[in-house]
């Protein structure tokens, strides 16, 4: 395909403007968030809400909302009707206004004692932004007794405006519209979105009635619902909680004035909030002037903070928490919560013209110090409930705390199986993962570390080095034990997690024998005072850490030669002085030779692997505490803090050992 090699020039002509209709046909997701099904409910909910705004103020209790099969749409007021005439200070007509003009509507004073003193309408873009985005849009407004008529389509005007007398005295506006698929890529909004929206309006708009009319799309035939709370929010609050509350919902009522900041005008705040607790449900829905706010912002800011404040506050002053028991969050209030706060300002801040946020500064004030008020008020005065809610929210953090700790652990025994090698330095492991089969080598050192790989079967034995010596566990601190690269290695290798419950393991997950990697644990050094010393030394960590492992019999010790004899090309082993003289006197008159064996580090492969690692040729002492008070007198005596229990065993047991004794 040749490349298009049009120079495409870039200079002053190029910038341009988007006119009239255009301005949201071709860029609907500006006003409305998206050009989707979405942005169409949205278009929806703008002349919607128009005649909610009529409403509150006390003009018409009913609103009728009627969906056609052939997906236009028409609402139905009884307010004061929508002005469409002359407009002399404008010097155009209100209908080119409202439905030609964005910026301009009756809602910009609202502060100053305007139309409209809580408004759900603000930027004055709502109606003209659906008749710009609509195949066809047709008004009927009747007041001043006369009906004004006047109908666009595709954006622009095509009838001019229609006036004649009313053939009765009541007001209202009527505006039945289609919207245009060459704007939006969905138009069908269905029954649920309308049901929804409805309803909400008539939560939050007390005594309002909302009429919904829905043609079935297949059928022809309307399903008509009808929506009402007298009591609003309360209402809706106890038709929630039914029979099944903590405690008995509430209202409360408030208004406050003030600014967002000490530059900007004052402007006045009320606040109705309606809740309850429960231990079955848990809902809560945030609105501003009618809006359901999905998205929250202040409203759900000073809900978080004055709940937290105020409950924290009570479980504190009546010794609910136990000793450095942590702080509950929100999410431990919110599990039993069920609440609607309905708020209205004379100047909102909303987040975009969607309206499913608000930003308003004050608001968050005002309704954090309106909540812990009568949060303070309602504990104080009702101490029964007050009760109730103390327990349940502390019941929902240990249970949201035990639930987080489980999928720690899960987490920490899910990533285990993870390539050890990749996390513990210097760590071999074998290539089976038959836990029945793998055998775990405790070495001294690097160089014994070498020895071991060349001589182990790879296929079933791996390997790890300890560097140097461990702390004694049985007089360490759990911190202390914790932050030991040594022991934190052998008990990731290990795998099991610990037996113990402390905060300083968070890096180990809870003993559960089913996550041990194992058949054998073989900790093998040297035969000497200081192999002797390291081998006691892991001993304590499983005796303090993984006592089970020693009940279960999994750990061993890998006896090493103390004397190498070689007789001609034949090698001996002994492992004590007896077994040496046993095997010089079978020689007889041979000539033969004896030396002490080295270090397991400086042993050939071929003699690791027969002394130590063969299964079938090696010695290995099976560790257990068949005498379990003994061996608890022992630890504790050699190891523990017992310091003149020791001096007396060492003063009285010292013969015999001296022979041994490396001096």
């Amino acid at each position: 395909m040749a490349k298009n090699t049009e120079i495409k020039i870039y200079n002053d002509d190029t910038i341009s403007s988007l006119k009239g209709a255009d301005r949201v046909r071709k860029r609907p997701a500006v006003m409305f968030g998206s050009d989707g099904l979405e942005g169409c409910q949205h278009a929806f909910f703008e002349i919607l809400t128009n005649s909610v705004d009529e409403a509150k103020e006390g003009y018409g209790s009913s609103i009728i909302v009627t969906s056609y099969s052939d997906l236009s749409i028409k609402v139905e007021d009884f307010a004061r009707g929508l002005p469409l005439d002359w407009n002399e200070k404008e010097q155009k007509y209100n209908w080119e206004l409202v439905y030609c003009e964005l910026y301009a509507g009756g809602k910009y004073n609202n502060e100053e004692g305007g139309i409209y003193e809580f408004s759900l309408g603000l930027n004055g873009l709502g109606a003209c932004a659906t008749q710009y985005s609509s195949e066809f849009f047709e008004v009927t407004s009747v007041y001043n007794k006369t009906k004004h008529q006047i109908s666009f389509k595709k954006g622009e005007a095509v009838t001019q405006l229609a006036k004649e007398p009313a053939a009765t005295n009541k007001t209202g506006t009527t505006q039945y519209w289609k919207p245009d698929l060459e704007v939006f890529t969905d138009i069908a909004i269905p029954y649920e979105y309308y049901a929804d929206v409805m309803k909400k309006q008539s939560i939050v708009n007390a005594g309002i009635k909302f009429i919904l009319n829905f043609q079935n799309r297949e059928t022809g035939e309307f399903i008509k619902t009808e929506y009402l709370y007298k009591n609003g929010i309360l209402d809706y609050i106890e038709e929630l909680a039914g029979e099944n509350f903590l405690t008995k919902p509430v209202l409360w009522n408030g208004e406050r004035t003030g600014r967002d900041r000490e530059d900007k005008p004052e402007y006045k705040v009320k606040m109705q909030i309606s809740l309850c607790f429960s231990n079955t449900l848990a809902n809560i829905e945030y609105y501003h002037n009618s809006s359901y706010l999905e998205h929250g912002g202040s409203p759900e800011k000073a809900l978080k903070s004055a709940a937290v404040f105020a409950v924290d506050r009570y479980l504190k002053s009546s010794g609910k928490y136990t000793k450095n028991e942590s702080k509950i969050i929100f999410a431990d209030i919110e599990d039993c919560l069920v609440c609607v706060t309905n708020c209205f300002s004379t100047q909102t801040s909303y987040a975009n013209q969607t309206k499913k946020a608000i930003n308003n500064v004050f608001v968050t004030e005002a309704m954090t110090d309106f909540l812990k008020h009568n949060f303070e008020v309602y504990f104080a005065e009702n101490p029964n409930d007050a009760e109730k809610i103390a327990a349940q929210v502390l019941i929902n953090k240990r249970s949201r705390e035990s639930a987080e700790s489980a999928r720690l652990n899960l987490k920490k025994k899910l990533s285990s199986g993870m390539e050890m090698g990749n996390r513990v330095e210097k760590f071999v492991n074998c290539r089976s993962r038959d836990a029945s089969l793998r055998e775990l080598y405790i070495v001294e050192g690097d160089s014994a570390l070498t020895s071991c790989k060349l001589a182990r079967n790879a296929e079933f034995q791996a390997i790890i080095p300890v560097r140097g010596k461990t702390f004694n566990c049985l007089k360490s601190t759990y911190d202390r034990i914790f932050k030991n690269e040594i022991i934190m290695d052998l008990l990731r290798v290990i795998g099991c997690g610990v037996e113990i419950r402390t905060k300083s393991h968070k890096d180990l997950t809870d003993f559960d024998i089913d996550m041990l990697k194992w058949n054998k644990i073989i900790i093998c050094t040297d035969a000497d005072e200081d192999g002797y010393h390291i081998r006691t030394l892991i001993m304590t960590m499983f005796y303090r850490l993984l006592p089970t492992l020693i009940k279960l019999k999994k750990v061993y010790i890998a006896e090493s030669p103390l004397f190498e004899i070689t007789c001609r090309d034949n090698i001996q082993f002994a492992y004590n002085e007896k077994e040496k003289n046993e095997i010089v006197s079978k020689l007889k008159d041979k000539k033969y030779t004896i030396q002490r064996s080295k270090g397991l580090g400086e042993n050939e492969p071929d003699m690791m692997s027969f002394t130590t690692m063969a299964p079938e040729t090696r010695r290995l002492i099976c560790v257990n505490r068949d005498e379990e008070h003994m061996t608890e007198i022992m630890f504790d005596t050699l190891l523990g803090d017992d310091l003149q229990g020791r001096k007396k065993f060492i003063a009285e047991n010292s013969h015999r050992y001296a022979e041994s004794a490396d001096i």
